[in-house]
C-alpha cells in the first residue's frame, strides 16, 4: 500500500512491523512476512543510516526501534497507524501479537 511512497515493499514491511511491535530484529521480520532475510537486513541498515531507526544489541541479536530523535517521527507514526487500519482485524492482531517466550512443555494448545 505504501510501497510507492517508501520505494520498497520491504521498507514498508519493516516500518510497519517495528511500529506495531515497538522493536524487532531482521530474522523475526523476515519470518513474519515469509520473505528472504537479506532484503530485510538491507532495509534495516538503510533506515538506520537515515536515522529513521535506531538499534541496540541484545546478546547476539541486533534489535531495531523507531529513533525517538527522528524529526518526522510523529508524522511517520500517524501514517503507519493509518496504513494499519486497512489491514483486516486478524492481520492486525497477528502483527501486534508479541510472543517471544517458548511454550511451556505439555501445555494444551
Amino acid at each position: 500500500m505504501l510501497e510507492t511512497l517508501f520505494g520498497s515493499i520491504n521498507r514498508e514491511r519493516v516500518l510497519l512491523f517495528i511500529h506495531a511491535r515497538n522493536e524487532g530484529y531482521a530474522r523475526e521480520i523476515a519470518r513474519y512476512f515469509s520473505t528472504d532475510l537479506d532484503p530485510v537486513q538491507k532495509q534495516l541498515e538503510r533506515l538506520e543510516f537515515g536515522r529513521v531507526l535506531a538499534s541496540r544489541s541484545a546478546g547476539r541479536t541486533r534489535l531495531y526501534l523507531m529513533n525517538p530523535q527522528y524529526p518526522f517521527l510523529n508524522e511517520l507514526r500517524i501514517l503507519l497507524d493509518k496504513a494499519l487500519t486497512f489491514y483486516t482485524p486478524e492481520e492486525r492482531e497477528a502483527l501486534i501479537n508479541i510472543r517471544r517466550r517458548p511454550r511451556r512443555k505439555n501445555k494444551p494448545l
